[in-house]
């Protein structure tokens, strides 16, 4: 063979390994996109606009069964670990929550438990409680019923608990009687599930970005266990990375998103079907590069602007997205 001849083969095996690599690294890099192939600890899919705003008005109506058995079918075929039950705790809505949890079990589902007292916030028309109600009627209500919680549970006591407690993010005084009533109930809920002898995670507690920078610094975060919860939402989708990352490196601990979606119509306008598939996969795509993110619940199933699925079951385009990333079907 003549030299030229060689070094023409060398070079164009080289340059064919440099293109086969490279395809490779850009296939590798696309790897979030690929059905079967879970990302994060926590994959959950919140069910709000069902389980807690109806929860009075269906507690009654027997067909309401089947409705929850559908949703639970299609969260669990995205590939989601958990699902989001923001039921109120209050005595009245222990039967509502029970048919949701038991659904939840029978579709292979742990169960974020998301839901609150009614007093917090007056819903329903409930009377103002204290914080030390709050903690009080917390830790009863998870001795009372400790069929109710399965190990790999998450457990929320008070979700935007800044939302019941008037809180102003510049006052620091507030700010430092909001921080020690949260970590004292996240040591009574902890303490409380060790005595029903349940390994649930009750440190997922939920607030607004704002408060999550205000309050959350490292110290806190550590009295936490090293987890921050956020519900965070947002015009572009490579901002939720961001802010993340922003986030960790400042309270150097994992972050969680209690609530993320789109699109909510004051910040987001209005999304066709496709705006919104092509704004999730943005957003997945980044996520799936943070490291520091431990698990996401997205918001809401249905009933809502950003809902995956249609009233009537019918799923929107975004669902095929969500189940990529959570390595469903």
């Amino acid at each position: 063979m003549k030299p030229a001849s060689f070094f023409s083969l060398v070079f164009f095996l080289i340059s064919g390994l440099c293109i086969a690599f490279a395809l490779g690294y850009f296939l590798f890099l696309q790897k979030p996109l690929i059905a079967g192939t879970p990302h994060w600890a926590v994959r959950s899919i919140d069910t709000m606009k069902y389980s807690r705003d109806l929860a009075r008005e269906k507690v009654e109506d027997p067909s309401f069964v089947a409705v929850i058995d559908q949703q639970m079918a299609a969260i669990a075929a995205t590939g989601a670990t958990h699902v989001a039950i923001p039921t109120p705790y209050d005595k009245e809505f222990l039967p509502m929550l029970k048919l949701w949890v038991t659904s939840a079990r029978a579709h292979g589902l742990h169960v974020w438990f998301r839901g609150n007292f009614s007093g917090w916030e007056q819903w329903f028309g409930y009377e103002r409680i204290t914080p030390q109600q709050h903690t009080d009627m917390t830790k009863a209500f998870i001795q009372d019923n400790p069929d109710l919680f399965v190990d790999g549970d998450i457990f929320t006591s008070c979700p935007e608990c800044e939302n019941g407690d008037k809180l102003q993010y510049g006052d620091p005084v507030q700010l430092a009687q909001h921080r020690n009533f949260l970590l004292n109930e996240y040591q009574i809920t902890k303490a409380s599930f060790i005595a029903i002898h349940k390994d649930v995670n009750a440190n997922y507690h939920s607030m607004n970005s704002d408060v999550a920078i205000a309050m959350m610094d490292q110290e806190t975060t550590r009295q936490f266990d090293g987890t921050v919860v956020i519900d965070h939402y947002v015009r572009e989708p490579d901002k939720l990375a961001v802010d993340i990352k922003k986030l960790a490196d400042k309270t150097g601990g994992k972050v969680v998103l209690g609530e993320f979606g789109a699109p909510i119509p004051d910040i987001n306008g209005h999304m066709s079907d496709g705006q919104q598939k092509a704004w999730l996969q943005q957003a997945l795509t980044n996520l799936a590069d943070v490291p520091q993110l431990e698990g996401m619940n997205y918001w809401v199933n249905t009933g809502g602007t950003s809902q995956l699925w249609f009233q009537d079951g019918t799923p929107r385009p975004a669902v095929s997205i969500l189940s990529a990333f959570f390595g469903g079907k």
